[in-house]
């Protein structure tokens, strides 16, 4: 064991992990299999196992802050249309009666100018 130590043939917290399980549960097999685990995920992600976790956990809290902004905007969108809605309906009669009026004056127009093309 202090050749491993003393040599650098094996990083000491990929060592020392499994080390503190083995003699605390006194469980070799688990201590072994904790080892395993460390190194094939150290070889097929290049990270530690708490360096994954760490990045996986941070990964989708910055999803879930980025969903709640998203929600957040939509939100507020929503309540501007809403109170334009409202602003609109609410606008005096005479405007409304204006509105009509020049929406009646177009319609006549244009059906004018449409017989004077026919004929």
């Amino acid at each position: 064991m202090s050749f491993l130590f003393l040599t650098g043939f094996v990083s000491l917290p990929a060592v020392l992990g499994p080390a503190i399980t083995a003699v605390t549960s006194g469980n070799l097999a688990k201590a072994t299999a904790q080892l395993v685990f460390d190194s094939e995920l150290k070889k097929k992600t290049g990270k530690s196992s708490l360096g994954f976790i760490t990045e996986e956990v941070s990964k989708n809290n910055q999803e879930n802050r980025i969903n709640k902004d998203f929600k957040d905007l939509i939100k507020k969108r929503v309540k501007i249309v809403h109170q334009k809605l409202v602003d609109q309906n609410n606008e005096p009669k005479i405007i409304k009666d204006f509105k009509l009026l020049v929406e009646k004056r177009v319609e006549l127009t244009h059906k004018k100018l449409i017989k004077q093309k026919i004929n």
